[in-house]
């Protein structure tokens, strides 16, 4: 079970070696151990094996990953018909609010991105191993979470025993823990809302950006409708100037596609941490902003939980396919920066260092490709592309992405901006070019040619002019006119 550190049935976690635990959890960490890490594991194992010996069957889980949110659980057990989430504060004496966020977060993702959580009872509970016993409330929400429970390390034992007495049908950890990533139907809808009478021209600022995205939009639009209609998979590239706004076109056609098509789970997948953060964060904030003007007020926790239906790391997504081989539930899959995908050597490294995979022989867009291929039917890839910047070590470039749809995946249908194939920036092996021109299909609305920066930065740097000179009628007006929304100042 590669999704968690430790697996085992809870009389077999009962029976089993505190050292073999320990060493088993140390083995799957794969990274340095430190001392804190350590003594909660142990503390962990020891308090759970006292505590569990009251419970006669069930299953233990150490380390739980949640599929692509990039986060472990420190111990799920799942007991009759019921999910128990648990987060341990080894030393803690008082119940923190972190640690309660912390373990409904854990408890609200599994319920949303877990398959086969879906429709189970969830109960997050808080062990603060050294805290006094705490009154709880014993409730559920309509979505089957229960209310968390704050308790120490002497309550656990008899808390489960609260919830195993059900007669309905026990959940069978071992499809359980199988279960593919999948957004519930209520997130999907819950994104859907969140970016509802948005659109490109009300994120530009002129309409010359509006335009230049509104055709690259339509363009891959009638690519992915083809494709659906004729049942062929498709990938396709999209290049820009600096500043054009590949991942706004990116942004938009999974929001675009999300509303409109909700089958495709279309989805927007970047290697740039900050990058994820950053529009996770500004998104969930405007939703948290103008909810506060309705009825229902929305806080920016929810917020944030829907913007990671669609807008991921890809590494998470790329570890989560390493360990399950089914096709993922996206149908459309949009890179950012696809030309940082590793090479075949540096992605193999990667496998065998950290995944325990040896002779790994395939690039990281090699991979991408297989997994989306692994689909019966229609799905398509678009790929956003900067061109000219520099290539770190281990970074393949785009002809890695050409090379293997040369030499695995031939049956695919490739749209390529022109610009590719003219500017040696991109390609530079002819006989991949001559290759492109005569299997690919060249599309001019693939390459976003108009800069979103450029009209800004001119008038911001009028603006500065004018400041300096002490113009103070002129710069007020440059800046009241066209920077006062995205530049706000202050004295």
């Amino acid at each position: 079970m590669g999704s968690c550190y430790y697996s085992n049935s809870i009389k077999n976690f009962i029976d089993d070696s505190e050292d073999s635990i320990f060493g088993k959890l140390s083995i799957a960490h794969a990274h340095e151990l430190d001392e804190l890490q350590k003594a909660a594991w142990l503390a962990q194992i020891r308090i759970l094996k006292e505590q569990l010996i009251q419970i006669e069957t069930g299953h233990i889980f150490f380390e739980l990953s949640i599929p692509r949110m990039g986060k472990r659980v420190d111990n799920v057990l799942i007991i009759g018909d019921t999910i128990f989430v648990l987060e341990f504060k080894v030393g803690a004496e008082t119940h923190e609010k972190h640690g309660k966020d912390q373990v409904i977060d854990y408890s609200l993702d599994l319920k949303n991105f877990h398959e086969n959580s879906h429709s189970c009872k969830i109960v997050p509970i808080l062990v603060s191993t050294e805290a006094s016993s705490k009154d709880n409330k014993f409730a559920q929400y309509e979505d089957q979470i229960h209310h968390p429970l704050l308790i120490n390390k002497s309550a656990i034992g008899q808390t489960l025993l609260l919830f195993t007495c059900s007669e309905t049908e026990s959940i069978d950890p071992y499809a359980w823990i199988q279960s593919r990533y999948k957004p519930t139907p209520t997130i999907i809808e819950a994104a859907r809302v969140l970016y509802q009478g948005h659109s490109v021209a009300n994120i530009t600022r002129n309409d010359a950006d509006a335009i230049n995205l509104s055709l690259t939009t339509r363009c891959i639009d009638a690519i992915i409708n083809t494709a659906k209609l004729s049942g062929h998979k498709t990938i396709c590239f999209v290049t820009g100037v600096p500043g054009a706004g590949k991942t706004l076109a990116g942004l938009n056609i999974a929001i675009q596609r999300k509303n409109t098509h909700q089958d495709e789970h279309a989805i927007f997948l970047s290697g740039n941490g900050p990058l994820v953060d950053v529009l996770r964060e500004a998104l969930s904030q405007d939703e948290a902003r103008r909810s506060k003007n309705t009825s229902e007020k929305v806080s920016k926790k929810e917020s944030l939980r829907k913007t990671r239906s669609f807008i991921q790391n890809i590494h998470h997504f790329r570890d989560e396919y390493f360990e399950d081989k089914t096709p993922p539930v996206e149908k459309v899959v949009i890179f950012d920066e696809a030309q940082r995908a590793w090479n075949r050597a540096k992605t193999s490294e990667f496998m065998k260092a950290k995944k325990g995979i040896q002779n790994f022989g395939m690039s990281e867009s090699e991979f991408l490709i297989s997994v989306m291929d692994r689909h019966e039917g229609a799905c398509t890839i678009i790929c956003l592309i900067g061109g000219g910047q520099e290539i770190n070590t281990g970074e393949a470039g785009l002809e890695e992405w050409f090379k293997s749809l040369k030499e695995r995946f031939p049956h695919w249908k490739i749209f390529y901006s022109d610009l590719i194939v003219h500017d040696n920036n991109y390609v530079k092996d002819p006989a991949l070019i001559s290759w492109m021109e005569s299997h690919a299909k060249a599309e001019p609305n693939l390459h976003l040619g108009v800069s979103l920066r450029s009209f800004r930065a001119e008038k911001l740097s009028a603006f500065v002019k004018s400041a300096l000179d002490l113009k103070k009628a002129e710069a007020k007006q440059i800046y009241t006119e066209n920077l006062r929304s995205k530049y706000p100042i202050v004295l």
